[in-house]
C-alpha cells in the first residue's frame, strides 16, 4: 500500500504533472500528424528521456503512447488519413460522418470511447501485472527462453504484412541481436573491426532509423498528394441516445482490446481492426457500417486505447513487449538501467505504480484536450511537409549522436532508415525487427543459461511442465493459420461431396 500511495503521489508533483501533460499534448499532436505515429515519436524522443529520471522517462513515453492513439482519430475523421495506424479502422466511419457535417459528434464519441477504453485497461494493468509477475516468480531461464520463443511466434500477427514475412523479419532481428562481444567466449561477433559495435547495436539509433528515417523517406514520395480537409463543426458531446447505442460496443471493445494488448507482439492496430469487425457483428445496425456509423468509431477507439494498458502488462511483468511502442518503452527502461520482470515489483514498486498513475492521468488529460481543443489540434495537419520532415531529420541525427557522441551511431541510424524504407517498400513491417532485436538478447541469454543448467542436454527442456506448455502454445500459434485453412478446405470438400450425392 505504501508503494501504491508513493506511486500515486507523483500526481501531486508539479514537475511530474508537467512531464505527463507535455507527453500527452505531444502524443495528441504527433498522433494527429499523418506519418508521425506514437512509435515513431517515442523512438525519436528516446535520446531525450536518457537525461530524465527512470520514473519521468517512462511517464513521458507512456503518456505519448496513450495520447497518440487518440490523436490519430482526429485526422482519420477529418481527412481520411489516420495519423496513427491504430486509428485506421476509425476512418471507415469517421470520415463519412465528417462529410455529412457530423465531424464534431464523431470526434466527441472518439474522445469518450478512447478514455473509457484507456482507463479500463489501466485498472486491468494495476490488477493483472502484479499477479502475472507473482506467477512468473517460479520461472527460471528455461521458462523465460520458452516465453521469448512464444513472443517471437506471435510476430506472425504484427503489422500489415503476411505472417511469413513477419517471421522472416523477426528472425533477422534475432540475428542482429547477436552482434557484439559474446560474454561467455570473449569473441567479437559481426563487428567487422568497428570497436563501437562491441557492445552491440544501440537501440536508440536502430529504432530512430527504422521508424523516423524510413517514414521520412516514405513521405518524400507523397509530397504531391494533397489530402482533402473537411471543416470541423462545433465540438459536440455524444447524446444520451449515442451513449445507449454505443455502450455495448465500448464495453466489448474495451475487454477485447485489453486482452489483445496483453498477448505479446499484437498491439493497438490489431485490437482496433478485430474490434471493428466484432462491433459490426454484434450491432443491430450492420447496414450503417462504412457509411458513417457512430458504433464504428466507438468500437475501434475503445479497443486501441484499451490495448495500451494491456500491452504494458507483459512488458512490465515479464519483459516481453506487447507491441512495437512498448518495445521502445522497454528499450527506454533498459537504457535507464531498469530491467523489467517479476523482480521489478519487489525491487522498485514505486516506479511501477508511478507508471500506472501517469497513464491514468494521461487518459484524463486527453479527454479535456479532445473535448475543448480538437479544433486546434486539427489545424496541426496544416504544417507544411517542407518544414516538418527536415526538422525530423535534424532531430533524428542529433538524437542518434547525442547519447554516446558517436558518428557510428549516426551511420547505424541512417543505414536502418534505408533498411526500414526498403522493407516497407516491399511489404515488410519494421515492427517485427524491433521485437526480434529486443527478444533476441533474451533468447540467447536464457538459452545459454538453460544449457548450463541442463549440462547441454536439450531433452531436459521437456521435463519442465511450463516449458512444455509454452512450446505447445507456440507450435499452435505458428501452425494455426495453416490448420484453419486445412480444416476449411476439408469442410468445403466434404460439403461438395455431400451435394454431389
Amino acid at each position: 500500500m505504501d508503494a501504491f500511495l508513493a506511486g500515486m503521489a507523483i500526481l501531486a508533483d508539479p514537475y511530474m504533472v508537467g512531464i505527463i501533460l507535455a507527453g500527452t499534448v505531444l502524443g495528441v499532436i504527433v498522433g494527429a500528424l499523418p506519418g508521425l505515429s506514437g512509435s515513431t515519436t517515442a523512438a525519436l524522443l528516446l535520446p531525450i528521456t536518457i537525461t530524465m529520471s527512470p520514473v519521468a522517462s517512462i511517464a513521458f513515453l507512456g503518456a505519448i503512447y496513450c495520447a497518440a492513439n487518440f490523436g490519430g482519430s482526429i485526422t482519420a475523421i477529418l481527412i481520411n488519413t489516420p495519423g496513427d495506424p491504430s486509428a485506421s479502422a476509425t476512418a471507415y466511419d469517421g470520415y463519412p460522418m465528417a462529410r455529412r457535417g457530423e465531424a464534431g459528434r464523431a470526434l466527441g464519441m472518439s474522445t469518450i470511447a478512447s478514455a473509457i477504453g484507456g482507463i479500463f485497461s489501466v485498472f486491468v494493468l494495476i490488477v493483472a501485472a502484479p499477479l502475472l509477475a507473482k506467477a512468473a516468480y517460479s520461472f527460471g531461464p528455461p521458462e523465460y527462453f520458452a516465453l521469448a520463443i512464444f513472443g517471437l511466434s506471435m510476430l506472425a500477427a504484427v503489422g500489415s504484412s503476411t505472417g511469413l514475412k513477419n517471421l522472416m523479419v523477426g528472425a533477422f532481428g534475432v540475428l542482429l541481436a547477436t552482434i557484439g562481444l559474446d560474454l561467455m567466449t570473449g569473441v567479437d561477433r559481426f563487428t567487422f573491426g568497428v570497436p563501437e559495435l562491441s557492445e552491440g547495436l544501440g537501440l536508440v539509433p536502430v529504432l530512430t532509423g527504422l521508424f523516423a528515417i524510413s517514414e521520412l523517406l516514405v513521405q518524400v514520395g507523397r509530397l504531391q498528394i494533397i489530402p482533402e480537409r473537411l471543416g470541423l463543426s462545433a465540438m459536440k458531446l455524444p447524446s444520451m441516445a449515442d451513449y445507449r447505442k454505443c455502450a455495448k460496443a465500448i464495453g466489448l471493445s474495451s475487454v477485447l482490446g485489453t486482452f489483445i494488448g496483453i498477448l505479446p507482439a499484437l498491439g493497438a492496430t490489431t485490437a482496433a481492426l478485430i474490434s471493428y469487425n466484432e462491433t459490426r457483428r454484434w450491432s443491430k445496425y450492420k447496414d450503417e457500417f462504412g457509411k458513417g456509423s457512430i458504433e464504428g468509431i466507438a468500437g475501434p477507439e475503445a479497443a486501441n486505447n484499451a490495448a495500451v494498458g494491456g500491452s504494458m502488462v507483459p512488458t512490465l511483468a515479464l519483459g516481453i513487449p506487447g507491441s512495437a511502442t512498448t518495445a521502445i518503452i522497454l528499450a527506454g527502461l533498459i537504457v535507464q538501467g531498469v530491467r523489467p520482470g517479476p523482480h521489478l515489483f519487489n525491487e522498485q514498486p514505486t516506479l511501477l505504480y508511478a507508471v500506472f498513475a501517469s497513464m491514468l492521468a494521461s487518459n484524463l488529460i486527453y479527454v479535456v484536450l479532445g473535448l475543448f481543443a480538437a479544433k486546434l489540434f486539427a489545424r496541426i495537419t496544416l504544417i507544411p511537409d517542407a518544414i516538418l520532415w527536415p526538422g525530423v531529420l535534424v532531430f533524428a541525427i542529433v538524437g542518434a549522436y547525442g547519447p554516446n557522441q558517436s558518428l557510428v551511431d549516426v551511420w547505424v541510424m541512417l543505414s536502418f532508415g534505408v533498411i526500414g524504407y526498403v522493407m516497407r517498400r516491399y511489404g515488410f513491417s519494421p515492427a517485427p525487427l524491433v521485437m526480434g532485436l529486443v527478444l533476441g538478447t533474451m533468447v540467447e541469454e536464457t538459452l545459454k543459461q538453460s544449457l548450463l543448467i541442463f549440462d547441454h542436454n536439450w531433452l531436459l527442456f521437456f521435463t519442465r511442465p511450463i516449458v512444455v506448455a509454452l512450446f505447445v502454445v507456440t507450435a499452435l500459434s505458428v501452425c494455426a493459420p495453416w490448420l484453419a485453412r486445412a480444416i476449411r478446405g476439408a469442410t468445403k470438400s466434404a460439403r461438395l461431396r455431400a451435394a454431389e450425392k
